[in-house]
């Protein structure tokens, strides 16, 4: 069955330590069937500490982070927030996270007071509907696998390929560009930070995907290694989470084992809703 629980999860925080100075939080990293947790844990799990320690009347409008070590689904995460600036438009937030007394990652996220303004942004791509596009468990069916399993179900989202997937197999061509529908398996709150995390959590899974594309490199390639770097995400206006939005994604440059990927959310009506920019280490596991 397939539900929106791991992202509710993930972002469940535990308050431990609070000061003039700052915060600190707990949370869990989700099962995944890899040693190793999904970075989208690790940044909204970020995001959601910088937000308990921000006024209502500000939103998030970007986050970079730095993947230091690798993130063990098995014990939770310490977000330590520090208050760095608060001023009448704009508040920044530092977030340290530690595991096994390591620092595993850090980010540094900024709030704004929305302001009445002008909006422009690029034309969503021209592609299918989600409507008329296999889900995940469809591309996937009659493989078996815990891999199997969650690509189709664990992930909290549905997300559907154009031109198709690259679990497997590349499916379409190999070139640069993809874009993927996304939606919540359920519906979410009316809170918009919710929708916010839903999109700082989502946006991991498929970012690198253009990249693999490009090498012709599936998922399920034999010694395939990837990690997130560096990530930065900017949001430029509101939407729902739960609602189809489109990634539009592409591989901005591959060279000496890193990729960095390019992607845009919109939302049905064209509408830009947040921009993301990431860079993976590669190791195919085999000659290119």
């Amino acid at each position: 069955m397939s539900t929106s629980a791991a992202f509710h999860r993930a972002i469940a925080l535990t308050e431990v330590a609070s000061g003039e100075d700052g915060y600190a939080f707990e949370a869990q990293p989700q099962p995944v069937p890899w040693p190793k947790a999904y970075g989208g844990d690790t940044v909204a799990q970020s995001v959601a500490a910088a937000l308990r320690t921000v006024e209502r009347d500000r939103v998030l409008h970007s986050v970079h982070s730095s993947f230091l070590r690798g993130v063990d689904i098995a014990e939770p995460v310490r977000y330590d927030v520090e208050l760095i600036r608060d001023g009448r438009g704009f508040s920044t937030r530092h977030v340290r996270g530690h595991q096994h007394g390591r620092l595993a990652f850090m980010a540094t996220a900024s709030f704004h007071v929305p302001e009445e303004f002008p909006e422009h942004g690029p034309s969503m791509p021209d592609v299918p509907g989600p409507e008329t596009l296999r889900t995940s468990a469809e591309a996937l069916s009659g493989l078996e696998g815990p891999d199997i399993e969650y690509w189709s179900h664990g992930r909290s989202f549905d997300m559907r390929h154009v031109p198709g997937p690259v679990y497997a197999e590349v499916e379409g061509e190999r070139t640069a560009h993809q874009a993927v529908w996304v939606r919540a398996f359920d519906r979410l709150d009316d809170d918009p930070r919710t929708h916010q995390l839903a999109l700082a959590y989502v946006c991991d899974y498929t970012i690198l995907e253009p990249i693999l594309r490009v090498l012709g490199l599936p998922w399920r390639a034999e010694g395939l290694i990837t990690a997130s770097l560096d990530h930065a995400m900017w949001f430029h206006t509101p939407a729902r989470a739960d609602e189809w939005l489109l990634y539009a994604q592409e591989s901005a440059g591959i060279a000496d084992g890193r990729g960095l990927g390019l992607g845009r959310f919109f939302t049905m009506d064209g509408r830009l809703v947040a921009t993301v920019a990431q860079e993976g280490m590669i190791r195919p596991g085999r000659p290119l």
